[in-house]
């Protein structure tokens, strides 16, 4: 990992400034994401600041986090006006956990989770999906939510970046998941619809809601309306091209007028499709990790 200089991040000022343009344009709903957002220093000053404009052209601010921060940023989060967060958990079992995420430890995220329950904020817990490695606990990780009151997404691994090991061992079919799931649970297709990648239902038996994030067995495409700020002011129109404007410079030499022009020309552009291939010896859809414009 190599981080990049200060001065070619945003800082927090420019974030909620570029907020506001975004707010201005039509934007309803703001994540906070990454990377970890939560490692930030002073990201509850922005949460805040992005926070106050809820009910003023703002609908919501969500966070999507890995949780090892979570414990200690709870409160704060909710202070600032966030309600709703995602939090990052592909298992349940401790050595399992440290090997997927190269070392974290587990009961620090369920404190984490447990803190937002206490602090008002309602979780969704995210878990990618892996063949060999976590398929056989997905059952047991959606009891798990239900018990806790946590809604569940289930994600396909993404082809994103390179890697040290052949994706395809570990990609797993989420269609073939959910015919497992429905011998197990009452799966109830959902309308709810977030202008995201998900696909809902509703687990009767367990009362909370199971999404399916699922780009290759079932494209997304034509329901998303989303767009991924980096952290260096690059805006992407689609999580699976280099389709991009610069927004920094624009931002701190043409301020707003200029960056609406970038934006005009993206959202113009905006691809059709993702290019997401999970075929022996494919090349990811872009070399950037996901990591770099959030999930």
């Amino acid at each position: 990992m190599q981080f990049l200089p200060r001065r070619e991040i945003l800082t927090l000022e420019e974030i909620a400034k570029l907020s506001d343009i975004f707010i201005a344009r039509g934007v309803r709903k703001i994540r906070l994401t990454g990377g970890e957002p939560l490692v930030r220093r002073g990201v509850l000053d922005l949460a805040a600041a992005i926070g106050s404009r809820i009910g003023d052209g703002l609908d919501e601010l969500t966070v999507t986090t890995n949780g090892t921060r979570l414990e200690h940023f709870a409160r704060g989060l909710h202070d600032a006006g966030v309600r709703r967060i995602n939090v990052s958990l592909d298992s349940l079992r401790p050595e399992r956990f440290a090997h997927v995420t190269r070392g974290g430890d587990h009961s620090v995220v369920l404190r984490g989770i447990a803190a937002a329950r206490a602090a008002g904020l309602a979780v969704k817990i995210n878990m990618v999906a892996l063949a060999g490695l976590n398929e056989d606990e997905i059952a047991d990780m959606l009891r798990w939510c239900g018990g806790e009151g946590h809604d569940l997404t289930l994600i396909e691994t993404m082809p994103l970046g390179e890697v040290e090991e052949d994706r395809t061992d570990r990609y797993l079919p989420l269609d073939r998941v959910r015919r497992g799931l429905e011998k197990q649970f009452d799966l109830v297709p959902s309308l709810r619809r977030t202008g995201g990648p998900a696909r809902y239902y509703d687990v009767a038996d367990l009362g909370v809601r199971l999404g399916l994030i699922t780009p290759l067995t079932n494209n997304f495409c034509d329901g998303c309306n989303r767009i991924r700020v980096a952290a260096t002011g690059t805006v992407y129109g689609c999580l699976g091209h280099d389709q991009k404007v610069e927004l920094r410079d624009a931002l701190r030499e043409g301020g707003a007028a200029q960056v609406d022009a970038l934006l005009n020309r993206l959202l113009a552009e905006k691809p059709r499709r993702h290019e997401f291939r999970i075929a022996k010896a494919s090349e990811p859809a872009v070399a950037r990790h996901m990591s770099v414009t959030g999930g």
